[in-house]
């Protein structure tokens, strides 16, 4: 996997030549029939719209941009595209192609994302475009994250649209998760402040890549932000997910020292980021710089996209980076993708006792009142109304 490291990179990725495939029509279809069952009439269907602006770009000589969205910084050519896929400089103008364009629109458990001290039990509104700018081998969401605008068949969805369906919906939250949020970066601030309007929480799934400036503006939009955390390993990161650790480092430190709600997860593949020591670093790291009441999730890996030729992560390498975790101060740590397993409970860093009991993404005991534990009155940290 090329690295990102070294100069800063020119435009564009190779494009996907197979266009739609009979997964991606689906996909997009049930997308917008999820939304069609909400009730509200996409007055705007059929109705592409204009290509947005971008909001994060320089203007160079030659008709030359550099993106300034993310770390990768791209230099890019008139008609050229940057690595995402989804933003295009045309004339010396760089363009967003998926502003209002939604591939992916559905109603899930908060606890899906996962959020585990976000209004447990409740509803998120959830979208997604296409693109990432990010690669990694083990993407689950590949068929969204790698794709191109030209591969989905999507329909002009304004961002009033999208407040208009969540709030018809009955859900506390709009969540922008699926493929990369980063890139439609437009389009979620747009939705955020009109979702805020309306009462409903904005919830961020990311994975962190992004510079400074647009960061610190989408925070002062959103109310939490769950990073996956690949790695505590610049390597990793450069091999299997062609970007860098350090500014998803930087990004964490600068969530928590704004207040904005963070969590963490960590998908654990075999052999590859599993390493006890380093995993306990991590943890070290994470009190120091964030906090020990930001919570983390240790994922199963299983065998996804570009990596099929390593197994399942062990049940016990999981339950081992969650005794490390707990060893070095972090309060809140969580075993994901292991059905019914004791450490997707939620428990009183004070008097130990269960304050939120899950099953999957079913809540089934709920145990704090006012933020607090009901046994002790510890305060338990989130947003729980």
């Amino acid at each position: 996997m090329e690295s990102n490291t070294g100069p800063k990179r020119r435009g564009v990725r190779e494009e996907k030549a197979e266009g739609i495939t009979r997964r991606s029509f689906i996909t997009g279809s049930a997308a917008f029939l999820a939304a069609a069952s909400t009730g509200i009439c996409l007055s705007e269907a059929g109705n592409r719209g204009n290509d947005e602006e971008a909001r994060y770009y320089e203007k160079l000589e030659h008709d030359e941009v550099r993106c300034l969205l993310c770390p990768k910084e791209c230099l890019v050519g008139d008609r050229e595209r940057g690595y995402c896929g989804v933003r295009e400089n045309r004339g010396g103008t760089y363009y967003t192609l998926v502003y209002g364009r939604p591939c992916s629109l559905h109603i899930d458990p908060v606890e899906k994302k996962p959020f585990f001290h976000v209004l447990p039990g409740t509803g998120a509104f959830s979208l997604s475009t296409v693109g990432c700018n990010m690669e990694c081998k083990f993407c689950q969401n590949w068929q969204i994250s790698q794709s191109r605008p030209e591969q989905y068949d999507t329909r002009f969805t304004s961002p009033g649209s999208v407040v208009d369906m969540a709030a018809a919906s009955g859900a506390r939250s709009v969540a922008y998760t699926y493929g990369e949020p980063i890139v439609f970066i437009e389009y979620m601030q747009d939705i955020a402040a009109l979702a805020a309007e309306e009462g409903l929480k904005n919830l961020v799934v990311t994975s962190g890549y992004i510079n400074e400036k647009p960061l610190l503006e989408l925070c002062g939009l959103v109310d939490a932000i769950k990073i996956d955390l690949k790695a505590f390993d610049e390597k990793y990161y450069n091999d299997i997910c062609s970007s860098e650790l350090r500014p998803v480092l930087d990004a964490i430190t600068t969530i928590a020292s704004l207040g904005v709600w963070l969590e963490l997860v960590y998908l654990m593949v075999p052999t590859l980021n599993d390493d006890p020591a380093r995993i306990r670093e991590m943890a070290r790291w994470i009190v120091k710089n964030a906090g020990a009441g930001v919570p983390i999730h240790f994922s199963r890996f299983f065998p996804q996209y570009r990596l099929k030729n390593l197994p399942p992560t062990p049940v016990s390498s999981l339950e081992k980076a969650y005794d490390v975790c707990r060893e070095e101060g972090l309060e809140f740590v969580y075993v994901g993708n292991v059905p019914q397993h004791r450490m997707e409970n939620t428990y009183c860093p004070s008097c130990g006792k269960k304050v939120i009991s899950r099953r999957g993404y079913r809540i089934h005991g709920l145990e704090i009142s006012d933020g607090r534990c009901r046994f002790c009155d510890t305060a338990i940290p989130g947003i729980w109304r």
